[in-house]
């Protein structure tokens, strides 16, 4: 055992001794406890400085991390400036009150089947149509929105076209909306809706039926109710009656299968509103926005199945968020006033009555009372009644939409289009 200045023989008789002990013994605890002192405080510099290089790390790994993700989904994107191809006679835009600029979106589906399970209606030949095009206004003051179908098999007179080289697609008359896709693409279809409508187009998506899976997939599904036993064996589509939650090749037969309701085009159409808008709740009421994973997945599916003219990522997020503050019940889908076509069997014409649709975008005003009462609404639950809005959303609550005045489809439409009532 070692022995303490205090058991020490010499000092332990003589008090003066012990005194001279303990004073060294005080003076050796005072300097211990300065040297000590400035031991942990440079162990508790040193740690600071481990934590905070640790963080600095995090957050340049975090950014790289981000700058890889957000470059991959720039490089996925399929960035098409289709002006050269517009033309020089497009209408202009009207001034708009409101703290933003009213957008008109043209999203066309193409119905290429160059994917896995894609060819469900077993289409031969090459080439692709547009199986699907919405005109989508965003209104300037960001308090609605609503989508304008148009049925391909509307007949119309699709005006010249230019192809990339410049050489012209000639006009024609009386041919359906899709062959304006088929001759000239993109481009061709925006200027054939530019020269009916006299509506600008700011920006245009194509989106293709693998891109329309991978978006549905990357919502984990979405919801919808089927009346009855879908059993198409023509086309192989089967899908069992209920309500549920679909995705992959089932969203994929159910938005395109025809043989449902009456089975007419306009009213397949409805079945697909019904589903977009099914979506766009998903999205916001299932918080896809404040969900990391899901978001990923949802721009990975978009990034890497569009043509569009926007030039990054970016820009497609400001669209997205300018949906933040509207109500799903002020989201709306409507279709072209139509009616059958009595010179081409199986055709559809426009009614008189679509001039005011194309007033109303032009104008950037909400959907009046008779459109509205036709369309689908994004606060619509599957079986046509309305859902309680989102956290942080508007939109009345009180209960069934579908039989009161302004407040959508008929029991007897949603029949018509093979949706539940």
């Amino acid at each position: 055992m070692t022995n303490t200045p205090a058991d020490d023989d010499t000092s332990a008789g003589d008090p003066a001794g012990r005194r001279k002990a303990q004073a060294r013994r005080v003076t050796a605890s005072v300097t211990n406890r300065k040297v000590a002192g400035k031991r942990r405080m440079r162990k508790r510099h040193t740690v600071a400085k481990v934590i905070a290089a640790a963080l600095a790390l995090l957050a340049i790994g975090t950014a790289s991390a981000v700058v890889v993700i957000y470059n991959h989904w720039n490089s996925n994107l399929n960035h098409v400036d289709l002006t050269a191809q517009l033309g020089d006679d497009r209408p202009t835009k009207e001034d708009a009150e409101g703290p933003q600029e009213p957008l008109n979106i043209l999203v066309m589906g193409s119905d290429t089947r160059d994917c896995d399970g894609c060819n469900i209606d077993g289409l031969t030949g090459d080439g692709q149509r547009s199986d699907t095009t919405i005109l989508l206004h965003l209104s300037a003051d960001r308090k609605y929105a609503y989508g304008v179908s148009i049925p391909r098999d509307t007949l119309v007179d699709r005006p010249v076209c230019y192809n990339e080289d410049g050489s012209e697609i000639p006009a024609a008359s009386q041919v359906m909306w899709n062959d304006a896709f088929s001759v000239g693409g993109a481009a061709c279809t925006i200027r054939q809706f530019e020269h009916i409508s006299h509506v600008r187009v700011d920006n245009y998506v194509v989106i293709d039926f693998q891109g329309f899976k991978d978006m549905v997939n990357a919502l984990d599904g979405v919801e919808v109710c089927i009346p009855e036993d879908i059993d198409d064996t023509e086309h192989g589509i089967t899908l069992k009656a209920g309500t549920r939650e679909i995705k992959g090749d089932e969203a994929l037969s159910y938005v395109r299968v025809r043989h449902v309701g009456d089975g007419t085009d306009p009213n397949r159409i409805r079945r697909q509103q019904a589903f977009m808008a099914a979506m766009i709740n998903k999205a916001i009421s299932g918080g896809m926005l404040v969900r990391p994973d899901r978001l990923v997945k949802f721009l990975n599916a978009v990034t890497g199945s569009i043509q569009t003219d926007y030039d990054n990522i970016a820009q497609l997020a400001d669209l997205g968020r300018g949906f933040a503050g509207i109500g799903l019940d002020n989201i709306k889908f409507v279709t072209t006033p139509w009616v059958y076509s009595t010179t081409q069997e199986g055709r559809v014409e426009w009614t008189d009555r679509v001039t005011e649709l194309w007033k109303l975008l032009r104008d950037d005003q909400p959907l009046t009372k008779e459109f509205s009462e036709q369309s689908i609404s994004a606060a619509d639950d599957p079986d046509g009644t309305t859902s309680p809005p989102a956290e942080g959303q508007t939109g009345s609550t009180d209960g069934p939409k579908k039989n009161k005045d302004d407040q959508g489809l008929s029991d007897e439409q949603r029949q018509n289009a093979g949706l539940c009532t």
